[in-house]
């Protein structure tokens, strides 16, 4: 459960941002996927919309409705910061680090990492005691 505490704290995020919740359109729909049964029968499922930007959020995280309506001002919230401020945004930077981590390695420094595991095996194999002949 969100305690109120937290709400609160979503309320001023938004007001913040400058998002009201008049121009914010709320409506549930059938979950699907994976959760079995419940999930797919009742309509726990978040669709927020946001006039003035254009944005459509799509929330199913939890099983509760209360909690995925939450979530989906959370998110609606990072869409618009995002707009707002453009690069400088935490999620920018957050996808532009996960960017650089998956980017492949030149062959000069693939090489230096063969290097060195090859350094280290070696280490590895001096410490074991000599075979018995």
């Amino acid at each position: 459960m969100i305690t109120t505490e937290k709400w609160n704290q979503l309320r001023d995020r938004m007001a913040s941002l400058g998002i009201r919740e008049e121009d914010v359109e709320e409506r549930f729909v059938l979950g699907s996927g994976r959760g079995g049964q419940k999930v797919n029968k009742t309509s726990s499922c978040v669709r927020l919309s946001h006039k003035p930007t254009g944005v459509e959020i799509r929330c199913q995280k939890a099983r509760s409705q209360v909690i995925n309506r939450f979530y989906a001002r959370q998110e609606l919230c990072h869409w618009v910061e995002e707009k707002i401020q453009g690069e400088k945004s935490r999620r920018q930077r957050e996808m532009e680090k996960v960017r650089r981590q998956k980017r492949r390695r030149s062959r000069r420094a693939k090489a230096k990492m063969l290097a060195d595991k090859a350094k280290n095996a070696e280490k590895k194999e001096r410490r074991k005691p000599p075979r018995p002949e």
